[in-house]
């Protein structure tokens, strides 16, 4: 039975980790194109705390707003979706947690478009690490870079919970990895990784014969990054930091080696058989997503907090 009401988190203005609180509020009426969704879990993005700490501001922003941009959950209404009642989704992107509520509560009431079945025998924790994260490190090696066993592939800035995917699921692929990292303290996890360089901003002086590179760091190393591979190579820029100002001047002809291709991989618009492809190839591979902390619903606030000072190194996931 569908509770009247729920748990949330509700933001309304700029809001500090220490200051989460959760409101108690009517659990979401089901309407046409829409499902209601019972959260088990959801990750924690570096875009939730950008909203939560300026960009709740913009007038863009539909408030009060609950955040979270993705989940993984049951069907508890289905409306006129055609999934079933209790069935096993996972849901991200489209405007969650900006144009309508997101996941930071019990129930969320999601358009149908981006919620998505999925058959896997993945805990809900597991389930919760892979929405946003692996569909991004996938479209960004798939789609961008068609990433094949027999390539060296770097991975710019791999010390997030998006560069572990992206190692996790090239080496599984069979490709040799090198990875980047800040600090000496992150190469410990990064263990998958056949090479783990530290990043000083000019990889290009220690590093060249990579076939495909993924650079997940700041914009500004993008130039560098395309000198770290061979000709015929591929660069793809993913999760650049917003408001980057390194690439106001940037000129395709002179600041794109010769022989080098350059693309991006925008992450808006899941579909089913990315999320399909990336299941399916975890449970192939007896791959778990990896994690780098859980937190329970009620501790929703300290998980903020320790995102937001860095002292988790991984996905954080929340569950309740």
């Amino acid at each position: 039975m569908i509770p009247k009401t729920m748990k949330a988190v509700l933001l309304n203005g700029v809001t500090q980790a220490a200051d989460i609180k959760f409101t108690r509020c009517s659990v979401p009426k089901v309407k046409p194109g829409w499902v209601l969704v019972k959260v088990k879990a959801f990750g924690l993005n570096r875009s939730e705390q950008v909203l939560r700490l300026s960009e709740i501001e913009k007038d863009y922003i539909k408030k009060p707003i609950i955040p979270g941009i993705e989940c993984a959950g049951e069907i508890a209404d289905a409306s006129d979706s055609g999934f079933e009642t209790g069935q096993k989704v996972v849901a991200l992107m489209g405007g969650m947690g900006r144009r309508f509520d997101g996941s930071y509560a019990e129930y969320a009431l999601l358009p149908v478009s981006y919620v998505f079945p999925v058959y896997t025998g993945l805990t809900w924790k597991q389930l919760a690490a892979v929405p946003k994260t692996y569909f991004t490190a996938w479209g960004s090696l798939f789609e961008c870079l068609d990433l094949k066993y027999s390539d060296t592939l770097l991975v710019r800035g791999a010390d997030c919970d998006l560069g572990y995917a992206a190692v996790q699921l090239a080496k599984a692929l069979g490709c040799r990895v090198i990875a980047s990292v800040s600090d000496e303290s992150k190469k410990p996890f990064l263990e998958e990784a056949d090479e783990v360089l530290i990043d000083t901003g000019n990889l290009s002086d220690k590093l060249f014969g990579a076939t495909k590179a993924l650079d997940l760091a700041e914009v500004k190393t993008l130039y560098d990054t395309m000198h770290c591979v061979m000709r015929g190579g591929i660069v793809c820029s993913a999760e650049a930091v917003h408001g980057e100002s390194a690439l106001e001047k940037f000129d395709p002809v002179k600041d794109i080696p010769n022989g080098i291709y350059l693309t991006g991989f925008h992450d808006n618009s899941p579909n089913q058989d990315i999320i399909n492809d990336v299941i399916s190839f975890l449970d192939m591979h007896h791959s778990a997503p990896g994690m780098g902390a859980e937190y329970a619903f009620d501790d929703i606030a300290k998980a903020c907090a320790d995102m937001e000072s860095g002292k988790v190194t991984g996905k954080i996931v929340v569950y309740i």
